[in-house]
């Protein structure tokens, strides 16, 4: 793709406020924030790699959902990383919209795949006679495909119309290359493409979630007939995980994309970008061990092999 632009072709990225002192701080809980989300989601991966009882569909989906997450934090936190250091604040034009193609790539994917998990949940515990069948390897690879497919297409159009835009501004007041910041710098006519990314946006973000809640919807209706306590116990726990993680996301990104942003500061919009793009991925594999009783189990028997051998052979 040939950039089409003129005017400005470098941003100074602002991140956020703070004197010397503050940003050093800053540094330090984004370093943690990024090394937990790594070493977290390493960790359920490793996890559901090598616990037999874990390779179910579910659990598939969930190791799509950890690498997502691991490419989602390196895409933004490395460079504030280096913004907080005060190493540099300038990016340039194309290493700019490669950032925003590969968030916005990644964050659509994301939406995808939670509704696909919903789904999963809905035919486990509505349909589970037919579970195996409606839901079997080559299934599981297609959804996972058309997740990854579909968020990857998804942010071509709005990347190509921005690159011909002419930026008078230089300075984004953001941590990253968001849109809403970079469309106020531009002084070309951005109606159609302001217009585009909110309806892919409100398409995207409150399709998904509709069709998430519409399935878990059909799975508490069908949960409160069941008979047994037991079995409404377990079918809460293989679900409260997956909702903690929708409710989270999606309250941020409805929040940022799809409310109108006249009424908040950027600084509000910064907390908000942090909480989706950088906490929200670091507590994924904590709510899916700690609300999960088979990730609990398979964490278990995993760290008794690593300090433990013995009592595996007892």
């Amino acid at each position: 793709m040939t950039l089409q632009y003129t005017g400005v072709s470098k941003f100074i990225l602002a991140g956020f406020t703070g004197n010397k002192n503050v940003q050093f701080l800053y540094f330090i809980i984004f370093l943690l924030i990024y090394l937990f989300t790594l070493l977290g989601n390493i960790i359920l991966l490793f996890m559901l790699k090598t616990e037999s009882s874990l390779h179910t569909p579910m659990y598939f989906f969930l190791s799509n959902l950890a690498v997502l997450e691991i490419g989602y934090t390196s895409v933004t936190l490395p460079k504030l990383l280096a913004i907080s250091l005060a190493r540099t604040r300038i990016i340039s034009l194309p290493a700019c919209l490669v950032q925003t193609y590969f968030f916005f790539f990644l964050g659509s994917t994301e939406c995808f795949l939670l509704a696909v998990m919903a789904y999963d949940r809905y035919l486990a515990i509505c349909n589970p006679l037919r579970y195996s069948t409606l839901m079997c390897n080559r299934v599981c690879v297609l959804l996972s495909l058309g997740c990854w497919i579909t968020g990857f297409l998804n942010p071509c159009p709005p990347i190509i119309m921005f690159s011909r835009l002419r930026f008078c501004g230089h300075i984004i007041n953001h941590f990253f290359c968001d849109i809403p910041p970079l469309l106020s710098l531009s002084c070309s006519n951005t109606y159609i493409l302001s217009t585009a990314i909110f309806i892919s946006s409100f398409v995207i973000v409150l399709g998904t979630f509709l069709l998430t809640m519409f399935s878990y919807a059909c799975i508490l209706a069908t949960i409160l007939r069941m008979s047994s306590a037991t079995g409404r116990q377990k079918a809460f726990s293989t679900c409260s995980a997956h909702l903690t993680v929708v409710f989270l996301l999606y309250g941020t990104l409805i929040f940022t994309y799809v409310i109108p942003a006249a009424q908040r500061s950027m600084e509000m919009n910064k907390v908000v970008s942090f909480i989706y793009s950088g906490v929200t991925p670091m507590l994924n594999p904590i709510v899916y061990t700690l609300r999960n009783e088979d990730v609990k189990k398979a964490l278990k028997r995993m760290m008794l092999r690593k300090f433990n051998p013995a009592s595996q052979t007892s």
